[in-house]
């Protein structure tokens, strides 16, 4: 029996736990959330609660957390960058974490500084960007992307999943906004009103908004090669498997310079025909499911059998398809209402 803990992972990673659960191994899955109703709990053999810590006072938590439930696996996603930094804490109680050393999470986790390793090493295509912490800081930013490109978004340096990711649109406004998802457009003038509510905010990116198309690969390197399995995501209900020389090679230089171990996501944006990085994720993606059913490579199972020290041999059927999820309901507690 192997006892793996995954904390605070997203929906989607139901699908990675049934990726696990294919292999041969008898696989114990202990799942955790702050949150007490999130879907997973459904779908662990065993589930808590967490309590809300942060920093080192987390890492405290995993190490108590994987001594009283017997973990032999971790697979964190919360906290990565502290976990990363105390990966030798867990080492010394016989706990593999499935997770590269501190000093590449944190520069990948950094935007800026990624994209600063990727120009200094010659590695792919970065787009142009500022970094500001002041609303005249912004606007200049904004003024000299709006120069050189039809559009301008930004985000903080540090966010996970997009989620402060906006969109400066002018024309969210009127009838022709009606047609429009406008969940992370914003006008300027909203922008700024917002952004001059403090002297000096967290830093920000502000980049030119790349409206082609966006692949999405998600990576292991194994003993027999590096799998890469490109998704193109679009604004449809599917997604589409497509293997072009230029991303696999990018994937394969990325590989080759920074030797990642565990499982990643890179993520690129094409304009004007050239892609460009956006971002590389030091864990797997909400979608990788979709990539190894429609490959027929199992990265999760695949990576722990290597974390475990065993390389297994897997073969790409190297197909283009289209791919997409069907979602359905699940009841994850019942006879609660009178308590929630």
């Amino acid at each position: 029996m192997i006892n793996i803990w995954m904390n605070h992972w997203f929906s989607t990673a139901i699908n990675i736990v049934s990726l696990l659960k294919e292999g041969e191994e008898d696989i114990r899955i202990i799942g955790s959330n702050e949150n007490e109703y999130s879907v997973m709990r459904i779908y662990c053999d065993e589930w808590y609660q967490e309590p809300i810590l942060r920093g080192d006072d987390y890492v405290d938590f995993c190490i108590d957390f994987c001594r009283k439930h017997g973990i032999q696996v971790f697979m964190p996603h919360r906290g990565m960058l502290e976990i990363s930094k105390h990966k030798s804490r867990f080492t010394e109680i016989g706990v593999k974490v499935m997770l590269d050393d501190y000093d590449i999470i944190n520069l990948l986790n950094h935007k800026e500084d990624a994209y600063e390793y990727f120009k200094n090493n010659g590695i792919g295509n970065v787009p142009d960007y500022y970094i500001v912490t002041t609303a005249a800081e912004f606007m200049d930013a904004y003024e000299r992307i709006l120069s050189d490109y039809p559009q301008v978004c930004f985000k903080f340096a540090k966010d996970e999943g997009g989620k402060s990711f906006r969109l400066i649109d002018n024309q969210r406004k009127g009838y022709a906004a009606l047609f429009k998802k406008q969940n992370t457009r914003m006008v300027l003038d909203d922008v700024m009103a917002a952004l001059n509510e403090k002297e000096h905010f967290a830093p920000i990116m502000v980049m030119p908004f790349l409206p082609d198309e966006e692949v999405s690969v998600d990576c292991l390197n194994t003993k027999y090669g590096l799998i890469a399995l490109p998704r193109v995501k679009g604004y449809e209900k599917y997604e589409v498997i497509r293997y072009e020389d230029e991303i696999i090679n990018f994937c394969e230089l990325f590989q080759n310079m920074v030797k990642l171990e565990s499982p990643y996501n890179i993520q690129f944006k094409y304009y004007n025909g050239i892609p460009y990085f956006l971002e590389i994720n030091t864990r797997m993606s909400g979608g990788i499911h979709m990539s190894c059913w429609a490959s027929g490579v199992n990265i999760p199972y695949i990576a722990l059998k290597k974390l475990l020290g065993k390389d297994i041999e897997w073969h790409n059927n190297y197909e283009p398809q289209i791919v997409s999820q069907v979602l359905k309901p699940v009841v994850i507690e019942r006879g609660m209402l009178n308590e929630i």
